[in-house]
């Protein structure tokens, strides 16, 4: 409690002695004009102010002679407790805070949590018995990752990390963060910034160390920041922070600096690859259905000539059976009508017949190609004509001259 006094005490007299300068500044109308001279001394305004007191009080400062006056109980109590008014009333008035919007005030009583305030003009009690801190919480704050102010100065310690197939990668990201507990963010903090760091890189090596490389610089780079970010979230919270997450931007991920060459080969040789696996796929997607066609097209003929021989054989089989059957009912009938129906067979599909007589020893011959054409020739004689028919052509010279030699030879024998 002592203790407590005697800084209650020299608070006072700090205020006092400040209130004082400011008075005595304001009636020297010399002070601060002269050159070279800085402001006043407070001991020696303190000591003038007492000695303006004593005078006031009716005391005269001398060499040592007796003062035949007392001093005025009146006016030193009337002295004193104006100084009183004022030294209280200053110290009220320290009190008095503004809170801006988006912000928040935090009283504190001795130390201890009192209340938040909202925006606006407030007051508390004065120092030391209240204290209050004022706090932005809307205010987004970053934290970079890997780098500092831009990509190119690089935290090595921070940003290179080992993915799940044993490669390394560089990787550089931001967070923006704002606060939604005041208090949290005050009193479960040590250093703020520092802790949503060591969060936000802890989670971006568990998530990396459990991705390829592949999947880490190229496909998976908003993946890796979305699980990033509600891992990152976990941990403050777990923590009790009092700091939401609001964004996790991934700068750059790519490989360590000496091996980025090595890297630019097997990845121009990753993508030749992959271009020739795609044109090899382009084309056994052109052969192959095309092949699958026309196996499919003799399967199917195949499977028709079958058939057809099938029922043609089926056919021919029916046929002798029936044939049969008449043949045992007429057997010379039959064997006429058979041997009629072969020739007319043999014939139809013959333009030179030779008849042999059984009365004489000559050959007759039967110019069928020419009755035939003689046949076909007045057959369209007689049909109307179409307007762009084209004209039956004669029967050739050559050819009549090689049919009468014929005659005649066969008569000759």
């Amino acid at each position: 409690m002592l203790g407590y006094l005697i800084t209650v005490r020299d608070f006072v007299r700090d205020r006092s002695l400040r209130l004082l300068g400011v008075l005595m500044s304001l009636n020297d109308p010399q002070w601060g004009r002269r050159p070279n001279q800085g402001p006043p001394d407070l001991d020696a305004l303190w000591r003038d102010f007492n000695r303006k007191l004593s005078g006031l009080f009716g005391r005269r400062g001398g060499s040592g002679g007796d003062n035949p006056e007392g001093p005025d109980a009146k006016k030193i109590g009337g002295g004193a407790g104006l100084l009183l008014g004022l030294i209280v009333a200053a110290w009220m008035a320290s009190g008095f805070y503004i809170v801006n919007e988006g912000q928040r005030g935090i009283v504190l009583r001795f130390g201890k949590y009192v209340e938040s305030t909202l925006p606006g003009p407030r007051w508390h009690l004065p120092y030391p018995i209240e204290t209050a801190e004022v706090v932005n919480v809307a205010g987004v704050r970053s934290v970079e990752v890997g780098y500092r102010n831009n990509v190119k100065s690089k935290v090595l310690k921070e940003s290179l990390m080992l993915t799940d197939d044993e490669n390394i990668v560089d990787v550089q990201f931001a967070v923006q963060y704002v606060l939604k507990s005041p208090t949290d963010y005050l009193f479960n903090n040590l250093d703020p910034a520092d802790s949503v760091l060591q969060a936000a890189e802890t989670a971006i090596r568990e998530i990396v160390g459990k991705s390829s490389m592949d999947f880490v610089i190229f496909e998976g780079r908003a993946e890796v920041a979305a699980l990033a970010h509600k891992l990152m979230q976990e941990i403050l919270d777990r923590y009790g922070t009092g700091i939401n997450i609001q964004k996790v931007t991934m700068q750059n991920a790519q490989p360590p600096e000496p091996v980025q060459a090595a890297f630019d080969d097997a990845v121009k040789a990753g993508q030749d690859r992959e271009r020739q696996k795609n044109e090899g796929q382009t084309y056994a997607n052109e052969v192959i259905p095309r092949a699958r066609g026309t196996a499919a097209r003799l399967v199917l003929e195949a499977e028709g000539y079958r058939q057809r021989v099938i029922e043609r054989a089926q056919g021919d089989a029916a046929r002798f059976r029936q044939v049969v059957a008449e043949y045992n009912k007429a057997p010379q009938v039959t064997r006429d009508r058979l041997y009629i129906e072969a020739m007319q067979q043999i014939l139809s599909n013959t333009t030179k017949v030779l008849i042999d007589q059984k009365g004489g020893s000559n050959l007759l011959y039967l110019p069928l190609d020419k009755i035939m054409q003689m046949t076909g020739t007045a057959q369209a004689e007689s049909a109307p004509k179409p307007p762009e028919s084209a004209p039956v052509p004669e029967p050739s010279t050559a050819r009549s001259r090689e049919a009468f030699r014929s005659r005649e030879r066969e008569s000759r024998q």
